[in-house]
């Protein structure tokens, strides 16, 4: 395996002997996130962000403005916190072992594994999406992988393969041979450097492995949001709670359709319960499709005068800015694909 890595390892940012903090950035955004995906944010983040000391003294809000765009925000909230302990905790540096890594928020045990072993050679397995599912073709384990005795069988199987001598490179070899080659729907099985101990390839029930739960009907949201516009053209915005999904997050005020309400109506009634504002919801923007994790959403945006009196009353904070200078704001997705509708940037996007 390693010696397949070696010659076979894509030249990535983050490899070649970097420190634990560039690790420590590189592994929590590769979480549910492609490589070629990762590698500008994880450029940028570092221009902005080279060292723990100042992403730990940085405003959340920077924070989650150079994130902006990757997604799974709570990633950069954990790195932020996470910043803090090993200030606070560790006297400014990254722990060097799995158990002391454990104690920094946002670092979990494949997290914890991942530094450990490739940083400071310690003998912890990785178990990724990757990894499980080379373990389970390599092994023919057909158990619904998400159930917590898998998961303790592939920690012991994948602890088990590991070459205690070098655990850094194997772990790199191991997710590397996933992403590279024990693809989830064509597996390059010719060139694979265990294919003659792999059960899934004699059997050829790769595409059968790993084993997960039938995925539900994925549920559809439909949301109303208002662009409210006041005399001096100031925009109003208000930020998601930080323990909110997409929390921290600058947004439009607006939320969730009711069964059989029409979507303008959706608009104003959130409003007022969000803002106390008694607007007039105007001309339709845009409807924009976005998809989450665990659910899509269509958000439907319109131009709202703010109407009188202008008093806001809201338990969120909530900001007049500037049409100009929204862009020094971190919003989610789909807020930000209407911005550049706003400002006529975007295409693809479906306007009714």
């Amino acid at each position: 395996m390693i010696t397949w890595f070696s010659k076979e390892k894509r030249d990535l940012p983050w490899r070649n002997n970097v420190p634990p903090y560039q690790v420590w950035i590189s592994e929590i955004m590769l979480q549910q996130t492609r490589v070629d995906q990762v590698i500008p944010y994880y450029e940028r983040f570092l221009d902005h962000f080279p060292t723990v000391a100042l992403l730990a003294q940085a405003n959340l809000d920077d924070v989650l403005r150079i994130w902006e765009g990757l997604g799974y925000y709570s990633r950069a909230r954990n790195l932020h916190r996470g910043a803090a302990d090993v200030m606070n905790l560790h006297n400014g540096e990254i722990p060097d072992s799995y158990a002391q890594l454990l104690t920094i928020s946002g670092i979990g045990p494949y997290t914890a594994a991942a530094i450990s072993s490739i940083v400071f050679g310690e003998a912890q397995a990785v178990v990724d999406g990757n990894v499980i599912r080379v373990l389970t073709r390599l092994f023919g384990f057909a158990d619904v992988v998400s159930t917590s005795a898998s998961k303790k069988w592939l920690s012991v199987a994948a602890n088990t393969l590991l070459d205690p001598n070098a655990p850094g490179p194997f772990n790199e070899a191991m997710m590397e041979l996933g992403a590279l080659v024990c693809t989830p729907r064509k597996p390059k099985c010719g060139t694979c450097p265990v294919a003659k101990y792999c059960r899934a390839q004699k059997t050829e029930t790769q595409l059968q492995f790993p084993v997960k739960k039938p995925k539900k009907k994925t549920p559809h949201l439909n949301i109303a949001v208002g662009v409210i516009q006041d005399d001096r053209g100031h925009i109003l915005i208000q930020k998601r709670p930080v323990t909110a999904m997409l929390g921290g997050l600058w947004e439009f005020p607006g939320g969730k359709q009711e069964r059989e309400e029409p979507i303008e109506v959706t608009c104003w009634r959130e409003i007022v319960e969000e803002t106390g504002l008694q607007v007039n919801v105007g001309a339709k923007i845009a409807s924009i499709d976005h998809a989450y994790s665990h659910f899509k959403i269509t958000l439907h945006a319109f131009y709202c005068d703010p109407g009188e009196p202008i008093k806001i009353e809201s338990s969120l904070e909530t900001k007049w800015v500037a049409r100009e200078e929204l862009v020094d704001y971190a919003f989610p997705r789909a807020n930000r694909r209407l911005l550049e509708i706003m400002s006529g940037d975007s295409d693809g996007t479906r306007m009714d």
